[in-house]
């Protein structure tokens, strides 16, 4: 994918990217963090990709576009909305492909809602979002894993915490979470220690900024 890339070129001080990776159409999206940190929580259990599973959730999103073709044509999932799914998701036999085709579509719904959130500042319904997408990530497109889940049910439980999700292509890796600033040193603790009992796994913490893109120095 771009994504990665693109972040990297495009990115700047303070805002979001609204991306269609598609047709690398780009918004910049103003991101306010007032008392609020970006923290991300690495499970220190490496990705798994390398197992084929990411080439069997491409190809399970394939035979969803198939489906669903049948009734709406379309190319790609991108191009069904949640209302046109819900109207024909019972006619899908395969439940797999079902909770593919819902992660995704439903995953592009909640990405619309979090730019407007953004920009009407509202970081509390934002975090939900976050919180909506992991559990989409879990129980539709299953690819969180016992060490992202549980640092994700850990950070719900602190005071402070606004939202927070697996990053990354997942099966391992890290979490972002919208943190106030008065509870990360309680997050970074508990959290930590929580995860680390429960797994087996140490883990490490890095407050984030949101900042400029790759650049010239001089």
């Amino acid at each position: 994918g771009i994504m990665d890339q693109f972040a990297s070129g495009m990115g700047k001080s303070d805002h979001a990217i609204y991306l269609n990776c598609d047709t690398l159409e780009y918004e910049l999206v103003p991101v306010k963090l007032d008392g609020v940190k970006i923290v991300i929580s690495n499970t220190n259990s490496p990705h798994k990709l390398d197992s084929g599973v990411y080439n069997q959730r491409v190809r399970e999103c394939k035979a969803a576009v198939k489906e669903i073709s049948r009734y709406k044509p379309i190319q790609m999932l991108a191009e069904c909305t949640m209302e046109e799914f819900n109207s024909i998701a019972d006619k899908i036999e395969d439940e797999v492909v079902k909770r593919r085709a819902r992660h995704v579509i439903s995953e592009i719904d909640r990405t619309k809602e979090a730019v407007i959130q953004l920009k009407n500042n509202n970081l509390e319904r934002f975090g939900i979002l976050m919180n909506e997408s992991h559990a989409s990530l879990r129980d539709d497109y299953e690819v969180t894993g016992p060490e992202l889940d549980t640092m994700v049910e850990e950070a719900y439980k602190i005071d402070g915490v606004i939202g927070s999700r697996m990053t990354g292509g997942g099966f391992g890796g890290c979490t972002v979470s919208l943190v106030k600033d008065d509870a990360v040193d309680t997050f970074i603790e508990n959290v930590g220690k929580n995860y680390a009992e429960k797994t087996g796994l140490k883990p490490e913490f890095y407050v984030a900024e949101i900042s400029d893109g790759a650049k010239k120095l001089f």
